[in-house]
């Protein structure tokens, strides 16, 4: 049967639905790349909640999200932007889920890594309460097991006058991890608070200064994720690290060819589109674990353009579709979102996100997603 989707001119083109989904079995641990997805988290739907309120999560579909992605041997980056924080995901309720999922990945046997930011602070801050926001998080994580992501913080962005302050702060925290931590360098795109992040705007000297934190404790940093959507920045950098310092993309629009590599090195991963993609990206790097960079490329070359769909400015609003392509692909009963962020894309949007999709065989059960897809459009009365 076809549909009829919603192009963004008005018009409806006609759409023939997928019959059968690639066929992607659980898997192991990869060999050659450490491969983290970011989650989202599942709301729950029944909840008297406002925009204002605080998260009401569904904590069994969203760690069962998590044993999904644990089965086919990717990692989790929990309490991360995916999860909405700092985007109706408050401190108290990443808190939780940080405990609840550290605790199921280690009933599982799961990798598990964690963000570590200053999003309890809710008003101006001086740089020492900065340092305490961070150092309480880093506690938290520390406890539950997890590996630390040390996230870039709107309220240190706000405080710092100069790269100098963020030597201070970042060199603080790494003489206190008790474990190697993961650096994450979030760009404006996805968050416009953390715009002169490492102290300028000028991207050349912010990437010394946070070259400069690395070079200073190689020792406490396992690696780097880069979410700048900038291809040859992220190379550059990741041919400066130190030996032994990984560099994790968060390029959400290169990373076939970023962690393909070159002559001189690749990048693992650590991505939010990995959150839809998680069993054919796995599959992809099974097959780059056997030396088949050929066929790693075949298979997550075409997920480009989704990935490109889902995070077009404004790119903070990603999470929308992510949360949306779970819906269709069954792994939750409902597309609501904490914060009501489910309405930040427009219908227009989310038939292309189904197009592509269901183009590449992402939904396990193809007219489980057909009868979704048809339930929004008549939602917003396209009837069929």
């Amino acid at each position: 049967m076809t549909l009829q989707l919603p192009a963004p001119d008005g018009t409806l083109r006609t759409y023939d639905p997928r019959t059968e989904p690639l066929l992607l079995t659980p898997g192991t641990p990869f060999t050659s790349r450490t491969v983290y997805s970011a989650a989202h988290v599942v709301a729950d739907p029944f909840a008297d909640t406002t925009p204002d309120s605080p998260a009401a999560v569904d904590w069994d579909a969203t760690l069962a999200f998590r044993r999904h992605l644990w089965s086919h041997g990717l990692g989790v980056a929990e309490a991360m932007d995916t999860a909405q924080r700092g985007m109706g995901l408050d401190w108290a309720g990443a808190a939780e889920l940080i405990r609840r999922s550290a605790a199921e990945a280690k009933a599982v046997g799961g990798s598990i890594a964690c963000g570590v930011g200053t999003d309890q602070l809710t008003g101006p801050a001086s740089l020492a309460e900065v340092r305490t926001a961070y150092e309480e998080q880093l506690a938290l994580v520390e406890a539950a097991g997890a590996r630390t992501i040390l996230m870039a913080s709107r309220a240190l962005a706000a405080a710092a006058s100069g790269p100098e302050d963020y030597l201070e702060v970042y060199g603080h925290l790494l003489r206190q991890a008790s474990e190697p931590v993961i650096l994450h360098w979030l760009g404006p795109m996805f968050d416009p608070a953390l715009e002169g992040y490492w102290g300028s705007s000028d991207l050349d000297a912010a990437t010394d200064t946070f070259l400069e934190v690395i070079a200073a404790h190689p020792d406490k940093v396992d690696g780097i994720k880069v979410s700048l959507l900038d291809a040859a920045r992220e190379i550059d950098i990741r041919r400066r690290l130190p030996q032994g310092v990984r560099c994790y993309t968060g390029d959400d629009f290169n990373y076939p060819e970023l962690i393909a590599g070159d002559e001189q090195g690749f990048s693992h991963a650590l991505l939010g589109i990995f959150d839809p993609l998680g069993p054919l990206a796995a599959e992809a790097v099974r097959r780059l674990d056997t030396g088949d960079k050929a066929g790693f490329r075949a298979l997550l070359d075409p997920t480009v353009a989704l990935s490109r769909h889902l995070f077009q400015t404004p790119t903070r609003f990603y999470k929308t579709g992510v949360v949306f392509l779970a819906w269709l692909a069954g792994h939750q009963s409902h597309f609501t979102m904490v914060g009501g962020l489910q309405s930040a894309r427009s219908l227009p949007h989310f038939a292309r996100a189904y197009e592509l999709a269901d183009g590449l065989g992402l939904f396990p059960d193809p007219k489980l997603a057909e009868d979704r897809m048809k339930t929004l459009l008549a939602l917003y009365g396209v009837n069929q």
